[in-house]
């Protein structure tokens, strides 16, 4: 019998950005109920926070050790069923670590970690528990970045043989940005890690790269750079990418791209066509021919791919974006679960969202990119 999971969180208390946009979007499908939360790691808040969600007093936890040990000591058909962690980056691994431990799923933040070596570590931990955990690659799960996934798959492109994709912001064109709350963290090696730009965009627009083309980065060339006077983490980058079929690329991210916004962008080119899609204009694809005329795809119409119709919540010519895409991730993890629940076998759709194996080559990917840029060797083999 299908049933509401049951949904903790880590973080996201008052006046936290990305906790909002993970309720609204836990909440769109109706497939999960919000029972409880740590949401502060200032006990005040975290009660003031909890009490402002409507969250019963006696499941407001000020720890995440606390609500772990205390949910873990509640009847099944009580307790929180997973976990949504998110904190900022150095907070990611021991809460998620300690979920697992626990019997508690895990929906997490990217990256997944702070270094590769935890990443690693909690890869395995998914394994030898058999839980399910979802990484949160918002990007990959917009109903038009389905279907071009799916025309590459079906090989209606030939032969993929090269794959640019720029993320141009530009919200840290100041340093007086970095009063922000949301920069202050993402600046900050003591919470966002070795990279910054790269780290905090860079690695969705790698993992956009492999999930659309289905290969893999293989070789690097990177050049990172710290333009605004001060900072200590990279707010700017251009990587070089050779994929495992022989295909080469460019990978561009920036944060100091003045006048921009959210411009992710997309092009893959192929034998026989290409295709293109903007995250700023996402129920339109593009796709190219080499010997006959253009086409336009549009969300929401007959044609689609199965992939890309059931991550489709409204009918053609009605926008869906940002919180449908996150939206699609906690569906799918929740199906999941439920399917796993009632004894049966998820389906290809169910499990189409990011994994623990994601979350590390994420963590390969910064640490990689990092290194190339400091090493005066032209090409740097991408090692996970």
């Amino acid at each position: 019998m299908k049933q509401k999971i049951r949904m903790g969180m880590v973080g996201g208390g008052k006046n936290a950005f990305i906790g909002a946009v993970h309720r609204i979007a836990a909440n769109i499908d109706g497939l999960i109920e919000f029972c409880c939360g740590a949401l502060s790691s200032n006990p005040e808040n975290a009660k003031i926070s909890g009490k402002e969600l409507f969250l019963p007093e006696d499941r407001v936890y000020t720890s995440y050790k606390q609500m772990f040990e205390a949910e873990s000591k509640l009847p099944a058909e009580v307790r929180m069923q997973f976990v949504s962690i998110v904190t900022p980056n150095h907070l990611h691994f021991e809460p998620a670590m300690m979920a697992l431990e626990h019997g508690f799923n895990v929906l997490i933040d990217k990256p997944i970690t702070f270094t590769l070596a935890e990443a690693k570590a909690l890869q395995q931990k998914v394994e030898e528990t058999g839980l399910t955990l979802a990484l949160t690659h918002t990007y990959s799960a917009y109903p038009m970045v389905k279907q071009a996934k799916a025309m590459v798959k079906e090989g209606v492109f030939g032969k993929i043989r090269k794959v640019c994709v720029n993320y141009p912001q530009g919200w840290l064109s100041t340093a007086a940005g970095d009063d922000n709350k949301q920069a202050a963290w993402r600046t900050d090696p003591s919470r966002s890690g070795i990279s910054g730009c790269m780290g905090d965009i860079g690695t969705h627009a790698a993992q956009l790269a492999e999930y659309i083309s289905g290969l893999q980065i293989s070789k690097i060339c990177a050049d990172l750079n710290i333009v605004v006077d001060g900072r200590a983490l990279d707010d700017d980058g251009n990587v070089l990418l050779k994929f495992d079929n022989g295909a080469n690329g460019l990978l561009m991210a920036s944060q100091i791209a003045a006048g921009e916004e959210n411009a992710l962008r997309i092009n893959v080119y192929g034998e026989k066509g290409s295709l293109e899609w903007h995250q700023m204009e996402p129920n339109t694809l593009l796709v190219k021919w080499l010997d006959q005329p253009a086409q336009i795809y549009r969300a929401g119409n007959g044609y689609l791919s199965a992939a890309a119709s059931h991550n489709t919540r409204t009918p053609s010519g009605h926008p869906e974006g940002y919180l449908e895409a996150f939206a699609n991730i906690y569906r799918n993890f929740a199906l999941t679960l439920n399917a796993k629940l009632n004894g049966e076998t998820p389906t290809a759709e169910m499990l189409d969202f990011p994994t623990a194996k994601d979350g590390v080559r994420g963590m390969a990917f910064i640490e990689n990119v990092v290194a190339s840029s400091k090493s005066t060797q032209k090409w740097h083999d991408f090692t996970v």
